[in-house]
């Protein structure tokens, strides 16, 4: 039985069963293979993060830990022996910075994803027009993922300050902690 598979418009190619088959299974294997070898999904460079942040450098992906990591991250977060390991490891992430893993774990209002350094906020120019001359604009209404403290200045948004710094990658620094090597703490 032959096949007409259409690759592009005016090209036919004429194919027996058997080589369709062949055809289709190389470019799986093919496919396998790619996703495979991508450095950042393997398991075995889950298991070693420290190792493949070296490898890397810069990565602004942000993952979640691998269960080996849940200690550290206990104590770098200050969770008590009482806290689940399964939250410690759902609620932490990691990404790496300058060849180093560096930790954030999700708390109520807390940010691990990159900042928001916009000098215009779209939350916050909604509040003002709603609430004219307004101190305080909420991170509510603003996001909280912003490094600005807002307010109204009759029905515009204006920036009343910088509260958060932001790291190198464009992080809010003080949500990041670098995990120390193990073998870097003293004996």
């Amino acid at each position: 039985m032959w096949h007409r598979l259409n690759v592009s418009p005016g090209t036919a190619f004429r194919w027996g069963f058997p080589q369709g088959i062949a055809v289709i299974g190389a470019v799986g294997a093919a496919a396998i293979a790619f996703i495979a070898s991508m450095p950042y999904m393997t398991t075995a460079l889950a298991q070693d993060v420290q190792s493949l942040c070296a490898r890397i450098g810069n990565d602004d992906h942000v993952r979640s830990i691998p269960a080996v990591l849940v200690p550290q991250a206990r104590g770098l977060f200050g969770f008590s022996t009482d806290t689940p390991s399964t939250f410690i490891k759902k609620s932490t992430s990691f990404r790496c910075m300058n060849g180093k893993v560096w930790l954030c774990n999700y708390g109520a209002n807390l940010v691990c994803g990159k900042a928001n350094a916009s000098r215009t906020s779209a939350g916050a120019a909604d509040f003002c027009r709603q609430n004219p001359g307004t101190d305080f604009v909420p991170m509510a209404a603003t996001g909280h993922d912003t490094i600005y403290e807002w307010k109204c200045v009759g029905n515009e948004a204006r920036i009343s300050r910088q509260i958060q710094t932001v790291d190198p990658r464009g992080f809010i620094t003080k949500n990041w902690k670098e995990l120390e090597r193990p073998d870097a703490r003293p004996h």
